[in-house]
């Protein structure tokens, strides 16, 4: 025990240390105190009977707690450790499998700080699902590849990240890939991490569809859109959209091809247009669709009050060379490197099987939160 007390200490007292440096900042003590008035007037009779003024306090409360409750975790966690810590150092009697327990708390405490601290990067938008839209650019049968390399790249990321990957729409590519697809991704701050990588991303390598082995570019774009929840005050009139059935296209069933399940929904005033096929009947694929139609239309309008949305069509990238936020490069080198961070790895296949936390993180910018 003695060989791994020292070092063990160390790193907890640095641990409380950060930990200690966040609640005692002004701004935290500031969302404290906060925190304990709206608990205090939670519990005036008057509000707690009034639904209209009670469930936004409810949502500020939880959005508080959010902000503060895994720090006073965290700090709780690493003083009962070194309690422990400092017992096994005066007790000769304690053995190597003692010294080994405390070691797995605290690299499990060390990770849920990374964890914790990773997060205050987020705001509390950034803490709902989103939406991933993949679209083929130029490049043709070799980008509709792409774009399907780039949807099983971020289906992989959810799946190391334990998150729910639930398809919602995709067309085919004539030959291989697909010109397009959306799914709907599932998990705590998944709009945070993602919402960086939208833009362009441009591949380079020597095409399999080149029977002349010549090297091609090829484009596909990301939009992230946030799942936003139904209370959003969005209204949309049955006037306001065109809804059109057709037929589910996909692997094959009994259910494929045989009634027309499928359901895109066009707001005419704004020509968004949302389609879903991933459900098994019509009600279910347009409802899941006027919800997507609803976070559209949200950021849309979120855009506008930031008077963003008029320089955001005039800024507005192609899908083609030098619009690119992030280049991956087979060929004549191996490498992937964001444009805007200017972060970079040689491990390719490594990012194509989902491994982009490097990237995101690199990306989320402490001065925009």
């Amino acid at each position: 025990m003695n060989e791994n007390y020292e070092n063990s200490k160390e790193r907890l007292q640095l641990l409380q240390t950060k930990v200690q440096r966040f609640l005692g900042l002004k701004s935290t003590q500031e969302k404290e105190q906060a925190l304990a008035a709206m608990k205090v007037k939670q519990l005036d009779t008057a509000i707690a009977s009034n639904i209209k003024v009670l469930t936004p306090l409810l949502k500020k409360i939880k959005q508080l707690e959010m902000q503060i409750l895994p720090w006073k975790k965290l700090q709780q966690a690493s003083m009962h450790l070194i309690e422990l810590l400092e017992l096994g150092q005066h007790e000769s009697s304690l053995d190597d499998e003692y010294s080994h327990a405390i070691e797995s708390q605290l690299l499990a405490l060390e990770k849920q700080f990374q964890q914790v601290e990773h997060e205050r990067l987020f705001n509390a938008n950034d803490a709902l699902h989103a939406y991933i839209s993949i679209n083929a650019g130029a490049g043709g049968r070799e980008a509709c590849d792409w774009a399907g390399l780039l949807y099983r790249m971020y289906q992989r990321w959810a799946e190391r990240r334990n998150f729910n990957f639930r398809p919602i729409n995709a067309i085919s590519g004539e030959e291989s890939g697909i010109k397009s697809a959306e799914a709907l991704i599932e998990g705590k701050f998944v709009y945070g991490e993602l919402k960086n990588e939208a833009g362009v991303h441009r591949l380079v390598r020597i095409s399999p569809f080149d029977s002349a082995k010549r090297r091609h570019t090829s484009f596909a774009s990301i939009a992230i859109t946030a799942d936003i929840k139904h209370d959003i005050g969005i209204s949309i009139k049955a006037s306001d959209i065109r809804i059109d059935t057709y037929r589910a296209s996909g692997a094959g069933g009994q259910h494929v091809n045989t009634t027309d399940s499928a359901v895109r929904i066009t707001h005419l005033a704004s020509s968004i247009a949302v389609s879903c096929q991933a459900e098994r009947s019509q009600f279910q694929n347009k409802e899941r669709a006027m919800k997507l139609l609803k976070a559209r239309l949200y950021e849309k309008s979120l855009a506008e009050k930031k008077s963003q949305l008029k320089n955001q069509q005039k800024t507005k990238k192609k899908i083609e060379w030098g619009s690119q936020i992030r280049s991956y490069i087979f060929h004549p080198y191996q490498m992937v490197k964001d444009h805007r961070t200017k972060m970079q790895t040689s491990a390719l296949q490594n990012v194509l099987d989902g491994d982009i936390n490097a990237f995101i993180k690199a990306a989320l910018d402490p001065q925009d939160q």
